[in-house]
């Protein structure tokens, strides 16, 4: 089964590409390289003995979309990473994200709208959710308006995959994630953001090995237990494994709607403060931090009920955030030698 994953050299991605394979799947990567490295195809091959197959396509490019589907007309499935992800960016520049998040999109369902099955995995976003009424979020929980264009590219996202889906053989999970954070267990690949963080882990791992002068807390006056944001904090192989479970799914025909929609979370909240304490425990260092302003866009608190993803996909996060922090830390420390 061969199996395209856009974004595959990214942080989510790459991870995900070495449990297809690990499952026997031929997985082809399409990359772009804007937010990620050539290195990590060797990070992939030494932990799974295995290099994937790599086209460096720029998904915005509707011709080069059209020629690489000429070329792979035998995908099974896709899983769809490739985007640009950072909420305070997306702020400041939403042309950029509604160009790349939407565009490319398009681009792949045209294709694969045209072939007579074709599954389709798409990563989506607890942010949907904005600011949910009630902890944990479910599924059935409202859609709010978008506290970003990001966010908003999501929920946009959604809405084109379930109305593509009501006209062709496309079927489709959409997998909605709250916060991933770690690395591989063999520190092979992790997260490697380009310039400054834009979440809290790497600041945090950035912090500890001495890049940083110190860590931004953004707000301590929310109505949280320690006054700082609350978010579901999803180690990225428990993550990765999802897409697996859910891509089988589909390829079984077990689906029981065109599109089924699951969060994929640990289902406990963790304050800025208790993430940086696990650290500090973890990692045996004292991490220098600041409380500065609020960010534009930021929610209060979002965990997830993942009472579907559990039952109905048999899938379930195992890893503890300590757990997370440490391999997110071992990876850091390896980068930096």
């Amino acid at each position: 089964m061969k199996i395209l994953v856009t974004g595959g050299l990214g942080f989510i991605g790459s991870h995900t590409v070495v449990e297809l394979q690990s499952e026997g799947f031929e997985v082809v990567i399409v990359d772009n390289l804007s937010n990620s490295s050539l290195d990590v195809l060797d990070g992939i091959e030494r932990i799974t003995n295995k290099k994937p197959l790599f086209e460096n396509i720029d998904l915005r490019e509707k011709k080069s979309v059209q020629d690489f589907f000429a070329k792979h007309h035998d995908i099974n499935g896709v899983i769809h990473f490739a985007a640009s992800k950072a909420v305070g960016e997306s702020v400041e520049n939403p042309l950029l994200y509604y160009e790349n998040n939407i565009n490319a999109l398009v681009y792949l369902l045209q294709e694969l709208q045209a072939k007579s099955k074709a599954n389709f995995i798409f990563s989506s976003s607890c942010t949907v959710y904005g600011q949910a009424e009630t902890m944990p979020i479910t599924e059935n929980a409202p859609v709010q308006e978008a506290m970003s264009p990001y966010g908003n590219t999501k929920q946009i996202g959604e809405e084109i995959i379930s109305d593509v889906t009501k006209v062709s053989n496309v079927n489709a999970i959409l997998l909605r994630y709250f916060n991933p954070i770690g690395a591989h267990p063999s520190a092979e690949i992790g997260e490697l953001p380009l310039g400054v963080p834009q979440n809290l882990v790497p600041f945090i791992t950035q912090t500890a090995a001495g890049l940083r002068k110190e860590l931004s807390v953004f707000g301590d006056d929310y109505p949280t237990s320690d006054g700082t944001a609350i978010r579901d904090y999803i180690h990225v192989v428990d993550l990765a494994k999802a897409h697996v479970v859910a891509l089988k799914r589909l390829m079984d025909n077990k689906n029981i709607e065109k599109v089924e929609t699951f969060n994929i979370g640990t289902g406990k909240g963790s304050s800025v403060l208790e993430v940086i304490n696990a650290f500090e425990k973890v990692s045996n260092k004292k991490l220098p931090y600041k409380i500065v302003d609020r960010r534009e866009g930021d929610i209060t608190e979002a965990y997830a009920n993942t009472d579907k993803a559990n039952q109905v996909l048999g899938w379930k996060a195992k890893s503890s955030l300590e757990e997370a922090l440490a391999s997110a830390w071992k990876w850091e420390q390896k980068i930096r030698k």
